[in-house]
């Protein structure tokens, strides 16, 4: 905790002081101003962890000054000092991106939880921001795409995976992105200079499974005229990914759980064991748990690989991303194609939040490159969409589940066509603007995903 640097703005001079002093004493480095010109001003030179702002700075709003100092540091977390009689303007600024609020006078324990939560918040958020530039740099991507809460609960579960050697199992649909995670996993942990091995279960005869994982002597069968790393072998000291994990042959299961029990395998024909010190990531599209039950799968290999569970999102259970998945694949076809296209028509973007997407992120990948690679201006309309949507087969919702899932792509396509613009989007709803702030909040969405 202590070290971390913080900005205090208040005009009460005492409040100043005693704020000082505490901070000080509990080992934060403080930096304390009246003036809101000099608190910008710092705000800008020095790389502060959290801001107390005053709500009201003599002539000046507090909640402007929020606003300016998020213009260069837009996730640090900012408290807000509030007399009694403004708790709801205090709340107003809550909406407008302050972290929390305090009301004088306050107690010292409230406001060090308060200081210590916010803290916490924003070191998480810089590394999650340090796993998408670290995905970047190494996979030519941006970052890893989403901004809801669902994916940014993954990146949180992958930040802190990364950290140890244990196994992880990604459990995901098809198209959802397991190599993505299992590879950024990698990417974050000590093995990162060392071999990245994936291998697709379901892709290797049954025959020829031993052969591939452990490698083979020269000798060891009719055809084997000289010796062959596998790839258990080839991926020492780095991690071996097994994809489709649960399409592995039962007599394959066995030898793989001696080899995670022991770290050492024999290749075909070989007498010596051979030492392997790798990390295990497995991935698959089934309910492991059943396939233990029905038999398919080895129960204490289950427990084996099924340490660190990792479970990634369905795109229509994420659709707020949708916006920046093909805003990034628009912008990746670009370069790929030569092309110029500025984006999607309305009608084109309100089919992708009402399709299902059962292939996920990939079908939705696939469907902005034909529409792309078809489109003869620099907007892709609807009828380059529509005729690739396939029939959602599926029985009918409960009218609740409906009504939800309706209410929610209605609000999307609110925020989508105002551009986040809160005010504007009730006004279009027909809803005062508090009722609309609490639909966001039911659905878990955030008007600044959508801004710009």
């Amino acid at each position: 905790m202590a070290g971390e640097k913080i900005l205090i703005v208040d005009d009460d001079m005492n409040m100043l002081e005693v704020l000082n002093l505490r901070l000080q004493a509990e080992g934060y480095e403080v930096s304390t101003t009246s003036n809101t010109a000099d608190a910008l001003s710092q705000s800008r030179d020095t790389l502060f962890d959290l801001a107390l702002l005053d709500l009201k700075l003599g002539g000046q709003s507090g909640i402007q000054l929020m606003k300016d100092i998020h213009q260069t540091s837009m996730d640090m977390p900012i408290i807000i000092l509030t007399a009694f009689g403004t708790i709801e303007t205090a709340v107003e600024a809550m909406k407008e991106g302050a972290y929390s609020y305090l009301t004088k006078p306050f107690d010292r324990r409230e406001l060090l939880l308060q200081i210590k939560n916010g803290l916490e918040k924003y070191k998480l958020s810089r590394e999650v921001r340090r796993l998408k530039d670290l995905v970047g740099e190494k996979y030519g991507l941006k970052n890893i795409i989403g901004k809801s809460k669902k994916m940014q609960d993954v990146l949180e579960q992958v930040l802190r995976a990364a950290e140890v050697d244990s196994n992880v199992c990604i459990i995901g649909e098809s198209g959802t992105g397991k190599e993505l995670i299992a590879k950024s996993l990698h990417i974050l942990s000590h093995r990162e200079e060392k071999p990245f091995v994936a291998i697709n279960s379901a892709a290797i005869p049954e025959g020829l499974f031993e052969a591939e994982l452990f490698g083979y002597q020269k000798g060891a069968f009719t055809g084997a005229i000289s010796s062959k790393r596998g790839y258990f072998a080839k991926a020492d000291g780095g991690t071996l990914f097994l994809d489709e994990i649960a399409e592995m042959p039962e007599s394959m299961q066995a030898k793989l759980l001696r080899v995670l029990q022991d770290k050492t395998f024999y290749p075909l024909g070989g007498e010596k064991p051979v030492e392997v010190d790798i990390r295990i990531i497995v991935a698959t599209n089934k309910n492991l748990e059943e396939e233990v039950k029905t038999g398919n799968f080895r129960e204490d290999l289950f427990y084996r690989i099924h340490v660190i569970p990792i479970h990634l999102p369905l795109l229509k259970d994420r659709k707020e991303d949708i916006l920046l998945l093909t805003d990034h694949f628009i912008k990746k076809f670009n370069n790929e194609m030569n092309k110029d296209i500025k984006g999607l028509s309305a009608s084109a973007f309100q089919y992708l939040l009402s399709h299902l997407w059962p292939g996920n992120v990939r079908e939705l990948e696939n469907t902005i490159e034909y529409a792309m690679a078809m489109a003869s201006s620099s907007i892709i309309d609807a009828d380059l969409i529509f005729p690739r949507k396939p029939k959602d087969k599926g029985s009918l919702k409960p009218l609740k589940k409906a009504k939800d899932e309706f209410e929610k792509d209605y609000i999307l396509n609110l925020l989508t066509s105002t551009k986040g613009n809160v005010s504007k989007a009730a006004r279009m709803a027909a809803k005062h603007r508090s009722d609309f702030y609490n639909l966001l909040k039911k659905h878990d969405l955030k008007a600044i995903d959508f801004k710009g």
